[in-house]
């Protein structure tokens, strides 16, 4: 276009180009860029003038050009696709009429902070230094899939909302698929009306999403499968209506979900399967509200107390190495009933050697106790009355005190009761004198003799007593063998 039929506010902007300075058409500090509709024309620029300005503008001897506009009223579309600019972007406080396009464009630096925009069409875009799209109210999508940034992306504090265009409503309000970030994406205070997709980028650094407000109830709410980053996933405080989907990811240091809140109640609400993260933290959150799913995933430690998780889990594969807080391991189990698809002896194992890792060894046995009662429930019916008999005698050889507790009991009754009525010797003047107590454990013990069983013959309800004792006695020593052994083969 002819640059000679410029309003008096084009004039400005193109003067101060040359020069690299700013343009302020704000009245105030506090004024609102919503507002940017009923500006009058002597704060109106067309986009096209922007754009020729971008593309074929030069600096003035001495200067570095630069675009530095604040609170203008931009209409048209500024189309600047494919196109290669060489000087920084900045269009702070200004109101879009219609959004830019920005497709494959190769960018110094563009600043859109504070503004009002329809939508932003910026895919595969190239950007040198930085892209700031923060306080920014975006009423339709942002389209950044494929986008390589060189420094950072700032989206602190923005609001974007589902755009009100039929052949958008069902788009999702930001894209960030398959986007390559050189350093951080912060986006603290973020707020999206619909999901936010960022499938298979790649983060350098970390992705601040602290206090971020993700809203699509019901659907997804942030897509990030195969999401790689380079230190720290933080959502401290994030709120997220719909499906967290992490499959996939890449998390080498954090996961940061303290007091998050978690809500999807008809499906799955977090879904970090086949990840590999160094530490997840679900502290201090309310109870998730939906599913979670966190199969064939890698953690180096996971904090997460226990009433944090909801009904049902879906955990067969999970591995970690270390458990936070530190909690009896009689608060732990209670989530592995929670299984979806029920009994899974890995969990079992995988919680055990948590608890050998720090050193907690009467917590490993009361975890693998737990896994055998388990167990006996999926047995057919005849098979479980033994695997109760060992429950009750010996706790499957993780109670072995147990075994002790029945031998004594059974010692004073049968003391009690033989020593009231001696049984008769077999042979009169042969036999040895009558202890009860030897007597009895002569009865019980299989294998060690004291002389006295072979001695004496009991009749009537004391015959019935001594074939008990002889019974118990032989299950007795059976159960303890064989949860002796069961302990052994796991040490």
């Amino acid at each position: 276009m002819e640059m000679t039929d410029l309003t008096p506010a084009e004039r400005r902007i193109r003067d101060a180009f040359t020069r690299g300075e700013g343009v302020d058409f704000r009245e105030g500090p506090d004024e609102n860029s919503a507002d940017g509709a009923s500006w009058g024309p002597e704060r109106t620029v067309r986009a096209e003038v922007l754009r020729a300005l971008l593309v074929s503008g030069r600096a003035a001897d001495g200067e570095v050009a630069g675009l530095k506009v604040y609170g203008a009223r931009i209409t048209g579309k500024l189309d600047l696709k494919y196109a290669v600019v060489d000087h920084p972007v900045r269009l702070r406080g200004c109101w879009f009429e219609r959004k830019p396009l920005m497709y494959g464009a190769q960018l110094k630096a563009l600043v859109l902070g504070d503004s009002t925009l329809p939508g932003l069409t910026a895919a595969n875009l190239r950007v040198e230094v930085v892209l700031r799209l923060s306080d920014c109210t975006i009423n339709g999508p942002v389209r950044l899939a494929g986008a390589r940034i060189t420094g950072g992306l700032f989206l602190k504090d923005t609001v974007i909302r589902r755009s009100a265009q039929p052949d958008e409503a069902d788009e999702p309000p930001l894209q960030l698929n398959h986007a390559d970030i050189g350093t951080d994406i912060i986006a603290s205070g973020l707020t999206v009306h619909g999901p936010l997709r960022i499938t298979g980028a790649n983060v350098a650094g970390q992705i601040s999403l602290d206090r971020a407000r993700l809203l699509n109830p019901g659907g997804m709410a942030l897509e990030a499968e195969t999401l790689s980053v380079g230190t720290d996933l933080r959502c401290h405080r994030l709120e997220a209506q719909g499906m967290v989907n992490l499959t996939g990811a890449r998390v080498p240091c954090q996961l940061n979900l303290t007091r998050a809140r978690l809500s999807n109640p008809d499906g799955v609400a977090l879904r970090a399967s086949s990840a590999v993260i160094a530490e997840l933290w679900l502290r201090k959150c309310p109870p998730i509200e939906g599913i979670v799913n966190l199969r064939r995933s890698q953690l180096d430690m996971l904090y997460a107390e226990p009433e944090v998780w909801p009904p049902v889990v879906r955990m067969d594969g999970l591995t970690y190495r270390v458990l936070h807080p530190t909690l009896p391991a009689e608060q732990r189990l209670p989530l592995l009933e929670r299984e979806e698809d029920g009994y899974h002896p890995y969990a079992y194992e995988q919680l055990a050697t948590a608890y050998r890792t720090v050193g907690d060894e009467a917590a490993v046995r009361t975890v693998q106790l737990a896994k055998l009662r388990r167990h006996r429930g999926t047995l057919p019916r005849l098979a479980r009355p033994w695997g109760v008999l060992q429950d009750a005698t010996v706790g499957y050889g993780f109670r072995p005190m147990r075994a002790t507790a029945w031998l004594l009991a059974l010692l004073l009754v049968g003391t009690a009761a033989f020593a009231a009525r001696h049984p008769r010797p077999l042979k009169a003047g042969e036999a040895p004198e009558f202890n009860p107590v030897f007597y009895t454990l002569d009865l019980m013990l299989p294998i060690i003799g004291f002389g006295q069983e072979q001695a004496f013959a009991p009749a009537g309800w004391q015959q019935w007593l001594s074939y008990l004792l002889i019974v118990t006695g032989w299950i007795l020593a059976t159960t303890t063998a064989a949860g002796v052994s069961r302990s052994l083969r796991r040490s």
